[in-house]
């Protein structure tokens, strides 16, 4: 094996030239210096010779001089650590909003931690989370029921798609997720909300909402009528457990009435 031969470095070096003038103007000035300090040596004696007081009085003012250079070199040290710290926190912030904004489409594996499909009801406090947990947690329910491209969408302008994939016999699933108390059930505007957007802007094959609670009738009555098909929490916990069926399996057609209606009415109470 070849060494590779040491680089050379070339330095550049200034080259000065003797000034004679320059040198006598130096050692003139240095022995002015000279003069002037043993001068005022030679005064200061003489004057404490006559007035011994004086000691004590240039000892103070010594000291006082001591005394203030030092606060000083401490002022300056705090003000040179809080400029550091600032410039540390300035540069943080300046990472932070560098930092590339997680993108809105989001696979269910990547979010969601915990194993859905290994716990039962009971093992899942869905009231316990996030609405977006709660959000990834339906993703991931889907995921392992057999859903491809899985992903979470829901945020500003999702306008009604919080979770979108697509079902094992191929159909494009949209769902809203309502997290919700049980107090607080999924009433009609929500309902028309997420059926103007459902199959129009989101072209799903099937539109399934979501709630941890329950529907007001006319909720389901505009579900019916949709086609849209309501999960409330028990129906959830159902699917959770494997218990009951999965959300594309009962869904109606896009739009129809009637048969299909009962079924999405069957669903949601």
């Amino acid at each position: 094996m070849t060494v590779p031969a040491p680089r050379t470095t070339l330095v550049k070096r200034r080259r000065y030239r003797f000034d004679l003038r320059s040198t006598a103007l130096f050692f003139v000035f240095l022995a002015v210096v000279v003069s002037v300090l043993g001068l005022t040596a030679r005064v200061a004696a003489g004057a404490l010779e006559r007035r011994p007081a004086w000691v004590f009085v240039l000892i103070l003012i010594g000291v006082a001089g001591c005394l203030g250079l030092r606060r000083r070199w401490r002022v300056a040290e705090v003000a040179r650590r809080a400029a550091a710290a600032l410039d540390d926190a300035a540069r943080e912030a300046a990472e932070q909003l560098e930092a590339p904004a997680v993108p809105p489409g989001r696979s269910a594996v990547e979010v969601v931690a915990v194993d859905y499909a290994a716990l039962t009801p009971e093992e899942v406090d869905y009231a316990a989370l996030t609405p977006e947990e709660f959000e990834e947690a339906i993703a991931a329910l889907c995921e392992r029921d057999g859903c491809s491209g899985v992903e979470v969408v829901g945020g500003a302008g999702d306008l009604g798609a919080d979770v979108v994939a697509v079902t094992p016999d191929g159909r494009r699933i949209v769902v809203q997720c309502k997290h919700y108390d049980e107090s607080h059930r999924v009433g009609s505007q929500d309902l028309q909300r997420f059926g103007g957007t459902c199959f129009t802007v989101h072209e799903a094959d099937v539109a399934v909402l979501v709630s941890t609670s329950d529907f007001t009738a006319p909720a389901l009555e505009y579900a019916q009528q949709c086609g849209i098909l309501c999960v409330n929490g028990e129906t959830l916990e159902a699917w959770t457990g494997g218990t009951g069926p999965r959300p594309w399996d009962v869904a109606p057609e896009a739009g129809t009435a009637g048969a299909a209606g009962s079924e999405t009415a069957g669903a949601g109470s």
